[in-house]
């Protein structure tokens, strides 16, 4: 490297000539594909924006001037940048960088994000706060097309376009159009801004333009000079005036001629600022320019000579592979199935749906809010609907699950992806709250299968209901169960006995105990109850809850462990208190799951050790609580 390693903050960038820019770039995307190489991690979106994160630095003073990334995963050439380059090899894995913006990691992440369409507002928040304290600083939000989708970010541009009480906020917001979501980009917006971009409409009136201007050459070269430096020969009108901001663009995101001039300008003028930059998702590597959606991230190392290997046949299906081939299965059985996903297709498994029920799918964009309340009319039509979201980004549409969907007891059904610990994407991503905040609700339901069969099982007994009803499961595969093709019900309600304690104690001369474990947990609670000779009982279902099955386990055992891949605080475990409690009944619990913090990054297997939730760890913490008694071991020789 001729600059990289060279460049240790924005500062370093800044005293490089425009003419080193481009190897700097060139020098980033290089360095940014080798790292993901090694680590996994995303891929397509921050090989698009390296140029524009150069810009970005070298023109504005950060970090004093704020700038905010919206959703954050393509600010890997940012960290670079911003002194992290020698910690890359620790991407997202525990104790090394996130993979998203993060305050307590560098003064130059000035917001967390990595939920979608949130920049607007925190920038906003940020100028305001500007005036207010009478300081010159600027704001800047790079927000993808995808994420332009979502209503929080037109609340943002309508509240930005205007003075608030008088302070007119100086707030850029740039616009990275690569046509490229995670799925392929839906919804009029994108065909709008597809339009602007496409020639039918841009590029035509350049042309003509143009056409005019040759039969006078001074000023055919102005133009151009001028279209090359500043707004183009020609600025489309757009929606973004008609909110208060003075538009600039489409320009060509990849051009460091054409960016840092233009931000030079912008950064010059007072009020709300909009540039439209046009980027390629993968820019600079072949594969991942070829297939956006394929190299959207790496799932771990590979080759960059050969690009992601081939996939071998998985041993055992993932959970969200069975949901997708039982969302196929069931609407072939049921014409009233109806398909959602807020922008998720291929993270949610319905691929397959889509393709075979083109007409009862529909991908609703980055709009979670719109999802759940699209379903619930749906659903007061008759219709069955299947809304596949991931537990986290059910929180953005908490409000029309409560007053849209569960106060008029519509039967919507909830597929939530990503429950509970998921790795590298780290906190943002973790399905941590979802038992505690729908068990809470009225008229909904809550199901926790513990294993692939179960959560074919678990779907098909929440799609025959007449009420709200969520299902729960985890990313990645189970423990590999023989999956039955019928569409089987549960009994709804109860739970089943894996387990049973083989006496008064173990040969251990430990208490006689019962474990009632919610969901995919099951399995290593199995396994240390082999050492503790425990009961073992498959709850299923967190919301009704089997109050049969835990009263008889609470009065024919010494002690109950409830254990949960969820946190602790108000999950299925409180669940099993109150019951209790409204029954009288006093019995030792132990309360095992997340702890009353947000979970870290890294490998699910490692941080679930971490937490004590494997086998091991449930037994330490089962042992710490309900100790060995001197009297019994002595029995028990």
């Amino acid at each position: 490297m001729k600059f990289l390693h060279k460049i240790d903050s924005p500062a370093d960038l800044r005293r490089l000539s425009r003419a080193d820019l481009r190897t700097v770039a060139a020098e980033l995307r290089e360095f940014v594909l080798q790292t993901v190489s090694q680590t996994g991690g995303h891929l397509g979106s921050n090989l698009g924006t390296v140029e524009l994160t150069v810009a970005l630095h070298y023109v504005f003073d950060t970090p004093h001037d704020r700038l905010v990334w919206d959703v954050g995963h393509q600010t890997y050439p940012h960290k670079v940048l911003t002194g992290r380059r020698d910690r890359m090899g620790t991407l997202r894995q525990l104790g090394g960088i996130a993979g998203f913006p993060k305050r307590d990691e560098s003064e130059f992440d000035t917001f967390g994000t990595a939920h979608s369409s949130t920049s607007i507002s925190a920038a906003l928040g940020m100028a305001v706060a500007a005036k207010l304290k009478g300081e010159e600083r600027h704001a800047v939000a790079v927000i993808g097309d995808g994420a332009m989708s979502a209503g929080m970010a037109f609340e943002a541009l309508n509240n930005a376009g205007v003075s608030h009480e008088g302070v007119n906020a100086d707030l850029l917001v740039i616009l990275n159009d690569n046509d490229m979501s995670i799925s392929p980009p839906v919804g009029a917006l994108n065909k709008y801004l597809a339009r602007l971009m496409s020639g039918q409409f841009y590029a035509a009136a350049r042309e003509g333009a143009k056409a005019v201007l040759k039969n006078a050459p001074p000023l055919f070269e102005l133009a151009r000079r001028f279209e090359e430096h500043a707004k183009g020969m020609v600025v489309p009108g757009t929606i973004f005036e008609e909110f208060g901001f003075n538009y600039v663009g489409p320009i060509d995101g990849h051009d460091l001629d054409a960016l840092i001039p233009t931000l030079e300008n912008l950064r010059a003028k007072k009020g709300p600022q909009f540039l439209h930059v046009v980027t390629k998702k993968g820019r600079g590597y072949k594969l991942a320019e070829a297939d956006p959606v394929k190299y959207h991230a790496a799932s771990g190392k590979f080759n960059p000579a050969e690009g992601f290997p081939k996939s071998a046949a998985p041993s055992k299906p993932t959970f969200t592979q069975v949901f997708g081939q039982w969302l196929c299965d069931m609407a072939e059985a049921d014409p009233r199935l109806v398909g959602i996903t807020p922008a998720m297709r291929e993270g949610s498994g319905m691929v397959e749906f889509h393709k075979r029920f083109p007409k009862r799918y529909h991908d609703v964009g980055i709009a979670e809010q719109h999802a759940v309340t699209f379903a619930a009319g749906l659903a007061c039509e008759g219709l069955k609907p299947v809304l596949a979201i991931y537990s986290t980004f059910l929180q953005r549409g908490y409000d029309q699950l409560i007053h849209d969907v569960a106060l008029q007891n519509l039967p919507v059904v909830f597929a939530l992806d990503r429950a509970g610990i998921v790795g590298a994407d780290g906190p943002t991503h973790a399905g941590a709250y979802d038992i505690a905040y729908i068990r809470c609700v009225p008229n909904c339901s809550l199901l926790a299968p513990s294993d692939e069969n179960e959560c074919r099982q678990a779907l098909t007994t929440a799609f025959r209901q007449n009420h709200p009803v969520a299902v729960r499961y985890p990313r990645g595969a189970g423990v590999g169960a023989e999956i039955d093709k019928a569409l089987t019900e549960w009994p709804w309600g109860k739970g089943v006995v894996r387990r049973v304690a083989g006496g008064r104690a173990d040969a251990r001369g430990g208490q006689r105990l019962a474990i009632l474990a919610f969901g995919t947990l099951l399995h290593p609670a199995l396994k240390a109850a082999e050492t503790l000779g425990a009961t073992v009982a498959d709850m299923r279902f967190v919301k009704p809850l089997d109050t049969e099955l835990v009263l008889e386990l609470a009065r024919s055992h010494e002690g109950l462990v409830t254990v949960e891949e969820g946190c602790v605080s108000g999950g299925a475990g409180s669940a099993v208190l109150e019951c209790l409690a409204a029954a009288g009944v006093q019995v030792p619990v132990l309360q095992l799951g997340l702890p009353d913090l947000f979970t870290e990054h890294g490998d699910p297997g490692k941080l679930l050790a971490m937490y004590g939730l494997d086998a091991a760890g449930m037994e330490q913490s089962i042992l710490q609580r309900f100790p060995v008694r001197p009297s019994l071991a002595a029995a028990n020789g």
